[in-house]
């Protein structure tokens, strides 16, 4: 699977995860897990919930997809070692090749972006994809009823510790107002896909700001009106 591209659907036939935890004994959680079928394969590593490191089988590499101000997940061998496991992964595949999974849970999604929306500003909408089992799912992107393929991504399944899994997919785009966007989830579980949709929309600036403070200040008037009223009367009666 290329973390460039969309997963193709018949990916979701015959494939094999295998776990290896704990991989790391610092104050940090990570996870390493691979997962392959008869015509590819996945190995990533996590840390902290997040995507740290996967092989790029397709490009012969390992590639660090932890955000730069953390630093690159460097370890000697790591790649060979990613091939190795695979190979183990495949082997796992033959012999588990007329186990059926009979195990099915429907995925959840939600969409939203990375930044505030400014017009003509470039920002990321991101497809959150939770609750799957088995992995993966895949993810189509459109704007304006068009399917959009430049700028998406989707990253490795990362496992839950109730057994589903996570998936994530961006797209990068520049709001324009009007426009409507969707990111459509596909799946076994599901009878049919799952759609969510975000459209560009943004308020006059100022607005609400002004009617807030408007309806405080007349509050605030009214207040000391009454109270001004009730200690005079106060008064006298006294």
């Amino acid at each position: 699977m290329n973390h460039n591209s969309l997963i193709s659907q018949p990916f979701f036939t015959r494939f094999f995860f295998f776990f290896v935890t704990n991989v790391m004994t610092c104050p940090h959680e990570g996870i390493a897990m691979t997962g392959c079928s008869a015509s590819g394969g996945e190995f990533m590593i996590g840390v902290d919930g997040e995507e740290g490191w996967y092989a790029d089988f397709n490009n012969h590499r390992g590639v660090n997809a932890l955000p730069k101000f953390v630093g690159p997940l460097s370890v000697p061998g790591l790649y060979e070692m990613a091939m190795a496991v695979l190979g183990i992964c495949k082997q796992n595949l033959e012999i588990f090749d007329d186990f059926q999974m009979n195990i099915n849970d429907v995925p959840h999604s939600t969409i939203y972006t990375k930044d505030d929306v400014q017009l003509h500003v470039e920002n990321r909408l991101i497809c959150h994809v939770s609750g799957f089992f088995p992995a993966p799912v895949s993810v189509y992107w459109t704007r304006n009823e068009q399917n959009v393929t430049e700028g998406t991504s989707i990253n490795t399944p990362y496992p839950s510790k109730d057994g589903t899994f996570t998936q994530i997919s961006t797209l990068k785009f520049t709001p324009q107002q009007g426009d409507i966007y969707s990111c459509t989830v596909q799946h076994p579980a599901l009878e049919q896909p799952l759609t969510r949709v975000w459209d560009v929309e943004q308020d006059q600036p100022g607005i609400g700001p002004a009617v807030f403070c408007g309806l405080g200040l007349t509050v605030g008037l009214l207040g000391v009106a009454t109270g001004t009223f009730f200690l005079i009367k106060g008064n006298g009666c006294s």
